[in-house]
């Protein structure tokens, strides 16, 4: 099986990739078939867990290759991932500021982005939509950056990212479709718009794959690029919504803990 997919190209290795991180964030969205709410506190440890997966792969997956490439092509070490990083942060804030979406657990005259008149459900999963792009993304770089026969760029590591952002999506899952759930969707409507909104992963991933394999010198541009919009979501959203819910210590225990998790699997697989 291992030999099977490493002979793969590195395209299709992306789509099946994340296509395992949407199929994590299924079985997360799925909890809602057996429960109509979900102890606030577990939330709040698993938004924690997210960050800190998130987090992690920013550096060890992301950042720290994007270094070692840059060194590796003759470049100014510190120069492509910064830049990239900025761009990537960038290009979420714009995406943050046009797109109509709502944080989980805020009422929606917090609603942010352009003004309108979309429901709650749509804003929810708008929310979620826009911070899964950068995951996607962040799979697809790191199978791409395989396909480019550089040395620091290991199938490990690309597959030891794709687990992590699965493990992280499981939760995500949770946290759309519940609330939906409790607001009264059906448990149907609620698992439905829960996964959707990791149906971008598996279109981001095969673009970004696409697009550092025809264009290699982007590459450690784009790594960074995937780590500077991932950082901005956990910023932007993903820590702040993990500590509303007045368990703070919960949201960053998780946090710790999953950042433990991935720096392990980047380490041992990378």
């Amino acid at each position: 099986m291992t030999d099977w997919f490493a002979g793969l190209s590195p395209i299709a290795q992306a789509l099946l990739a994340s296509l395992f991180t949407w199929g994590m964030t299924a079985v997360g969205a799925a909890v809602v078939f057996f429960f109509k709410a979900v102890d606030r506190r577990l939330l709040d440890a698993a938004l924690g867990f997210a960050a800190g997966v998130m987090i992690a792969a920013s550096f060890w997956s992301l950042l720290a290759p994007s270094i070692t490439l840059s060194e590796e092509m003759g470049l100014v070490k510190w120069w492509p991932p910064l830049v990239g990083f900025l761009a990537g942060a960038g290009a979420m804030r714009v995406a943050d500021w046009l797109l109509p979406h709502l944080h989980l657990f805020a009422p929606v005259s917090q609603a942010e982005g352009l003004p309108t008149t979309w429901h709650r459900t749509a804003l929810l999963v708008l929310a979620i939509t826009l911070h899964n792009i950068p995951e996607g993304l962040a799979v697809g770089v790191a199978f791409g950056a395989v396909g480019g026969g550089y040395e620091s760029a290991t199938l490990g590591a690309a597959i030891a990212l794709a687990v992590g952002i699965g493990l992280q999506n499981c939760p995500e899952g949770t946290a759309v479709s519940v609330p939906l759930r409790r607001e009264g969707l059906s448990r149907a409507k609620s698992f439905y718009y829960g996964q959707m909104t990791a149906w971008v992963e598996p279109v981001a991933a095969v673009l970004g794959a696409a697009a550092v394999m025809v264009m290699r010198p982007i590459l450690p541009y784009a790594l960074a690029f995937a780590a500077g919009a991932m950082i901005f979501v956990v910023v932007e959203e993903v820590i702040p919504e993990s500590q509303t819910g007045g368990h703070p210590d919960v949201a960053t225990s998780g946090a710790i803990a999953g950042f433990a998790v991935m720096m392990v699997l980047d380490v041992a697989l990378g």
